[in-house]
């Protein structure tokens, strides 16, 4: 048995990050010695993000400020290349539905074929955040639904001043 750092990446766009992307956080960051969270810079599968990557990564620093093991970083490589880059040997992804999990078994492929020394640890996503999404936060702060609960209060205030515009 070694006693290398045990160090985990979470890769994702959030635009914006939820309370849902916070519990799987702070769950992985029970597991692991340092936690990651990975923002991608570029997102191909979403499109154009609503925030910059920098103001992504303030948010994330702002939700997680209380998780000392938890350190916020940007990416535009394959996932498994600044997994292996950053010195992590695991990927966490949160999961809350079905089509999560297609969507996530598909790429778990496609990482094992690139590196299959990168393991993928998927968490079921807590019941109180399971039908949370960036998405459906940015889609009820357009038509001015109440976000405050499912978001911080920094993130929910970004929110309501970019999209009243």
């Amino acid at each position: 048995m070694t006693n290398s750092k045990k160090i985990a990446v979470c890769p994702g766009s959030y635009d914006p990050i939820t309370r849902g992307h916070v519990d799987v956080i702070a769950r992985a960051a029970e597991i692991f010695d340092e936690v990651v969270v990975a923002v991608v810079n570029h997102p191909v599968r979403k499109g154009s993000t609503l925030f910059s990557a920098d103001e992504r990564i303030e948010f994330i620093e702002d939700a997680t400020a209380d998780l000392p093991n938890v350190r916020a970083a940007s990416f535009d490589t394959l996932i498994v290349d600044f997994a292996r880059e950053i010195g992590a040997k695991t990927i966490v992804k949160g999961l809350r539905a079905i089509s999560d999990f297609e969507y996530e078994t598909e790429m778990n492929q496609l990482n094992r074929q690139q590196a299959p020394d990168v393991e993928s640890l998927y968490m079921m996503a807590s019941p109180q955040f399971s039908f949370i999404s960036s998405s459906g936060i940015k889609e009820l702060a357009i038509f001015g639904g109440t976000i405050d609960e499912l978001v911080t209060p920094k993130v929910a205030a970004r929110l309501k001043e970019e999209l009243a515009r």
